[in-house]
């Protein structure tokens, strides 16, 4: 059956779009290929022009980007702003995913039950930053034993002993950054100490 025009011109923008997509993400071939069991070699002929888009190929990388299928093929926008998140239950714990992309950094919502548990010290390969949103936060790193209030931030490589949860006195949310390689967040700009002028 022959194609009318329009989906043709529509399937020829589909590669550079997924290209444009990507790059603005940041995402690697690599990453992307390990996000949605695709491998590099499609991906790139896919974006190239050079592979046929079908649902088979499209359905995994809109789960990996967490886009509607219509963005990918061009379609009209439908207007609504909204995300939705989906959280899960990891340990007790209630874990809202907030990135929407693969990549190097994942951000988290967390929201970590008032029942103090006893400690269990972990360790794996990565690096954490975590930001106290409301509650009180018990962090455990090695020899240190921490208390974190709302608006105090810790980080730390994650191949140190550590545990974190709630001192028992209610529940804590925390924003987590991880990075499961070690990657960091980059400052780019630090406030600057103002010199205090001096009567004359």
């Amino acid at each position: 059956m022959e194609q009318s025009p329009t989906i043709a011109q529509a399937l020829s923008e589909v590669g550079p779009r997924l290209k444009r997509l990507r790059t603005d993400r940041g995402v690697t071939l690599t990453a992307l290929s390990g996000a949605t069991g695709i491998s590099k070699s499609t991906l790139s002929r896919l974006e190239a022009g050079q592979r046929r888009p079908s649902l088979e190929l499209l359905l995994p990388i809109t789960q990996a980007y967490q886009v509607p299928l219509d963005e990918l093929v061009g379609a009209p926008e439908v207007g609504d702003p909204r995300v939705r998140l989906k959280p899960h239950r990891v340990n007790g714990n209630t874990v809202l995913p907030l990135t929407r992309q693969p990549g190097p950094l994942q951000s988290y919502k967390m929201v970590l039950p008032a029942s103090r548990k006893t400690p269990e010290l972990c360790t794996h390969e990565g690096y954490e930053w975590l930001y106290v949103l409301s509650g009180r936060l018990r962090l455990i790193l090695a020899d240190h034993d921490l208390v974190l209030g709302p608006g105090e931030v810790a980080e730390f490589e994650t191949r140190l002993p550590h545990w974190f949860g709630s001192t028992g006195e209610g529940p804590v949310e925390v924003l987590s950054l991880f990075g499961r390689q070690g990657e960091r967040m980059h400052v780019r700009a630090r406030p600057t100490a103002r010199t205090p002028v001096s009567g004359t």
